[in-house]
């Protein structure tokens, strides 16, 4: 069972990337279609690498953005798919700051290695599997507390967003963390895999296990041509939240029409339509949940 792998063949790249962390491109194992591929502008915006105080004291690199504008701003957690802090995600976040959230990514993986400048997926397995739950969780508070103490964030309004392997994070972070008020999770696993599959951890929980001590409302995005998140497991979900009297009103959207990755506009499996009316829906999200 694979844990939200993209969908179809990994193509040879078409662009370098830098050895650097913060000037990395793309995934070395995945081609951006030039017509799809979206590049947002920094102009007007801000862009910062603070460290931050992750789990355990560890110094975790992160990618911000903020507009250049004065005053205090909403702010976004952005997490990562298994590819790390590639140019798509930096992306995300130039795009959120241009919507006036100060966007902030973690890099979760950097105690393993830059899954950015990977060759293949085979060197991508080992840096995802050293990456624990713990570790994750204690990462976000991490980036939580940062953004309380930033002079630029209005602490009160704190959003969490993620795709793939950060959709699921997503889920979860909402159940643990008071301070988040909304959360928006692209594609994030819902069931655990089996034991001895790729991205099983022993005693950790998933998001059907924490259904009902979400603290935030959450959007889940869905597509139903996914292979690797069964819709089984999204009507479980779904129940699992009615079944739990969710308070939080959160909410799954399945596109009939999208597969895995649909918003990743570097890839094959974007879908343009459906990851432009998700992201409507994820502003949206945020905006009538007070953030």
């Amino acid at each position: 069972m694979r844990l939200d792998m993209p969908e179809g063949n990994l193509s040879p790249t078409r662009r370098a990337v830098a050895a650097s962390f913060f000037t990395a491109g793309y995934a070395l194992a995945l081609s951006p279609p030039a017509q799809a591929a979206i590049t947002t502008s920094a102009e007007g915006l801000v862009v910062e690498e603070p460290v931050l105080d992750g789990a355990d004291g560890y110094r975790l690199p992160s990618y911000l953005v903020r507009p250049d504008a004065g005053g205090r701003r909403p702010a976004v957690i952005v997490v990562n798919e298994v590819f790390g802090i590639h140019e798509y995600i930096k992306d995300i976040c130039r795009r959120l700051g241009r919507a006036g959230y100060v966007a902030l990514a973690p890099d979760y993986f950097d105690r393993a290695g830059d899954p950015a400048t990977a060759a293949d997926f085979n060197q991508i397995r080992p840096m995802i599997a050293a990456t624990h739950y713990e570790q994750v969780m204690g990462d976000t508070q991490g980036a939580i507390e940062f953004l309380a103490h930033n002079a630029h964030v209005n602490a009160g309004k704190l959003a969490i967003t993620g795709f793939c392997w950060g959709g699921n994070v997503v889920w979860m972070a909402a159940a643990r963390f008071p301070q988040i008020k909304a959360a928006t999770a692209w594609y994030g696993r819902l069931a655990p895999p089996n034991q001895g599959d790729f991205g099983y951890e022993p005693g950790r929980p998933w998001p059907l296990d924490i259904a009902g001590q979400l603290h935030a409302p959450v959007l889940g995005l869905y597509g139903a041509r996914d292979q690797g998140i069964t819709q089984e497991s999204v009507q479980a979900m779904r129940a699992a939240l009615a079944g739990a009297h969710d308070r939080t009103h959160s909410e799954i959207v399945v596109y009939p029409d999208a597969g895995h990755g649909f918003h990743a506009d570097y890839r094959d499996s974007y879908n343009e339509a459906d990851a432009q009316d998700g992201w409507r829906r994820m502003l949206a999200w945020f905006h009538d949940h007070g953030v």
